[in-house]
């Protein structure tokens, strides 16, 4: 809610905070059905595209309902997939899963390998094309209410609060956004989500949300190694029992590779370090000799949301609409939600226009819901809804197994022989406690194919100014040193991507908590995995946080 300090303020038809591929699609869709709509687009990142960081391969579906003449207007999608690879890895050698035994949704043909950065970059400019209003720079930091809950608006650009949260000598207070309707699309787990699902309750009839972290590097390999187009998914080694998870490697054009690494973040081991987890993969033969020669151009790391159909929030409160990952709308086992964020942007476009056009305004678009369920966007993440769930409470195998059969069955003859398998646990709740576990030795960087997370935050461009309270906030300070460290063995320390959490010593010899939050690449992951939940993530001033360059 907002604080007592005054602001001038700024009315629209639509206001959308977020210009990720569901953001932007609804304000290109919205302006396509009715020009004379007056339509804004928040964006944290210092430009488009600073802060999207995905793995990514397309598939263009949506780009095809939303734009259908985006070849001819030079979207970036300039390497159609080639070639599909699944491969099982152990510790020295590989095993080639048949194609022929992957369900039709696994084949990439007809799906490009893309920046999604560059793809949100060009969308921008579709969109301001049409006049749209695009504003980077400008963070969502807080929620204007109106009575019985009603989302009115937001705060954006407010800038120059001290360490202590109080306004410095060049506090600017930023602009209160106001529209009709808003669209939340600030991607996994977005701070404004976050609050309007627990006000209004929009996951009460849901399962948990999971996630997973991914975590990426952008290479230049050796023109002999590079093959233009090709995919390659992992699993197995290194994780094994530890976690859940697996890997890419995409290549792209001009001798570039995208490598990353997914570790499901509802792992029970408090000793599992997800970073170098990723860091040990790049030490497999296969991935060794594709690096050797090459060069680290880029890092980032972000949550995935990975809870499926079964886990969607209500998408719909008074005032507004939640839509793309903000709703958790990833096919985990294609690796896609680009596709489908873009799909509920357009679908969300047309509700909120139709809304308009009979001259409603901030009421709940309860009809949204009925929409999504006769969509794309449940035919394509309904038959898959098993795939987590089974991996969670049953293994890999199992989930190759069963999980196969059942997405076959459900995608050939449309039926399910298992239901709906719930998640119950959230990643949070799944941590174990470390008496339980013996600490994990992970070998050590090699700085020329493995790195260690500072040096490695250095190639995410990310900045925040000093002097400014931290955007990580504790609920109870005393909680990391008091509970966390005895019970979890102080997880924080690794499943940070960035460092930015850390134990140190005070002069007393004492343990102390320390926040390096200049280091935050935004992943959420501490939001998330905290087994207290005693961590909350907000925007900081905007234009701060990573500059993810091709990724």
């Amino acid at each position: 809610m907002t604080d007592a300090i005054e602001r001038e303020s700024m009315e629209y038809d639509v206001v959308i905070v977020g210009a990720g591929p569901a953001g932007l699609s609804t304000a290109i869709r919205l302006k396509q059905i009715d020009p004379d709509l007056s339509v804004v687009v928040l964006e944290k990142g210092s430009e488009v595209g600073a802060h999207i960081l995905s793995g990514a391969v397309l598939d263009p579906v949506g780009l095809d309902a939303l734009i259908p003449d985006w070849k001819e207007r030079g979207a970036p999608l300039d390497v159609p997939v080639t070639e599909d690879r699944f491969v099982m890895l152990g510790p020295d050698g590989s095993m080639r899963l048949p194609n022929s035994l992957m369900p039709p949704l696994m084949n990439n043909h007809g799906n490009y390998i893309v920046s999604m950065g560059n793809v949100c970059r060009w969308m921008a400019e579709q969109a301001e094309a049409l006049e749209v209003e695009v504003f980077p720079g400008f963070a969502a930091s807080q929620l204007v209410m109106g009575g019985d809950g009603v989302v009115k608006g937001v705060v954006a650009g407010e800038f120059g609060r001290d360490e202590n949260g109080e306004p410095g000598p060049d506090y600017e207070p930023g602009m209160e956004l106001l529209g009709k309707y808003v669209v939340i699309a600030e991607g996994v787990r977005g701070s404004l989500a976050k609050q309007i699902i627990a006000r209004h309750g929009l996951d009460t009839d849901s399962e948990p949300q999971k996630y997973g972290l991914g975590m990426k590097e952008l290479w230049e390999v050796r023109p002999e190694k590079h093959r233009e187009g090709s995919v390659l998914h992992t699993m197995g080694w290194p994780l094994g029992k530890n976690a859940g998870g697996g890997s890419f490697v995409y290549h792209l054009d001009k001798n570039q590779v995208y490598v990353g690494f997914v570790v499901h973040l509802n792992y029970e081991n408090p000793y599992v370090f997800p970073y170098m987890e990723f860091q040990q993969f790049k030490h497999h033969p296969m991935i060794a000799d594709l690096l050797e020669g090459g060069k680290r151009i880029a890092y980032g790391a972000r949550a995935i949301a990975e809870g499926g159909w079964q886990s969607r929030p209500k998408m719909s409160f008074p005032g507004g609409l939640i839509v793309g990952c903000s709703a958790g709308l990833v096919n985990v086992p294609r690796i896609k939600g680009n596709h489908n964020a873009m799909i509920s942007g357009k679908l969300a476009a047309e509700q909120i226009a139709g809304a308009l056009a009979s001259g409603r305004s901030h009421d709940d678009l309860v009809e949204f819901e009925r929409t999504i369920q006769n969509s794309d966007i449940k035919r394509d993440l309904y038959p898959v809804r098993n795939v987590k769930p089974m991996w969670s409470n049953y293994g890999m195998l199992a989930s190759l197994g069963l999980g196969n059969l059942d997405m076959q069955l459900q995608n050939r003859f449309g039926i399910s022989l298992m239901g709906t398998f719930a998640h119950g646990k959230s990643d949070a709740e799944s941590t174990g406690k470390a008496s339980d576990f013996e600490p994990i030795a992970y070998p050590k960087p090699d700085g020329k194919l493995s790195f260690d997370r500072l040096t490695n935050v250095a190639y995410s461009f990310t900045n925040h100014a000093e002097g400014q309270k931290a955007h990580l906030h504790l609920k109870d300070d005393s909680v990391p040193v008091e509970i966390n460290l005895p019970r979890y063995a102080g997880p924080s320390q690794r499943y940070c991507p960035a460092g930015v959490y850390e134990f140190v010593k005070d002069g007393d010899g004492e343990d102390r908590f320390q926040i390096n939050y200049q280091n935050c690449v935004h992943c959420k992951t501490c939001d998330i995995k905290d087994p207290s939940q005693n961590i909350v993530w907000t925007v900081p001033q905007g234009g701060e946080g990573p500059n993810y360059p091709n990724m």
